[in-house]
């Protein structure tokens, strides 16, 4: 069992940043991918992006390409989003997620094996 938890999300200004974590325990020995997926108001959840789990690539969603980064200390087992000029429509409940699936299939939420319960990230215009 893995289990996720996130952390650092809040209020914060259109064009501000704001970065999340989330700290992976228990059976973090396995090579798993990490990603972060995020739900908005009124709509589904939808991939955000996601990192190796030796770090060393990374893929992102269109809509955050160039303004989100994903990174990880694996000493640490965390995980880290950080979000640069942060839109309202960036306003959502993100989640961390973990599983064996590769890079690319992570985009794809069906079937992955371990959630965090989500952090709120609320940008106001």
């Amino acid at each position: 069992q893995v289990r996720l938890v996130e952390s650092g999300g809040g209020l914060v200004q259109a064009g501000g940043s704001l970065r999340l974590s989330c700290a992976a325990s228990g059976r973090t020995a396995t090579s798993y991918t990490m990603g972060w997926f995020r739900q908005a108001p009124g709509k589904e959840r939808e991939f955000v992006g996601a990192i190796s789990w030796t770090g060393a690539s990374t893929y992102y969603a269109d809509s955050v390409k160039g303004r989100f980064t994903i990174s990880s200390d694996n000493i640490k087992n965390t995980m880290y989003l950080q979000m640069n000029s942060l839109k309202p429509e960036d306003t959502a409940v993100y989640y961390c997620a973990a599983d064996v699936k590769s890079l690319m299939t992570m985009t794809n939420e069906d079937g992955v094996q371990y959630w965090g319960k989500g952090t709120l990230v609320i940008v106001s215009s």
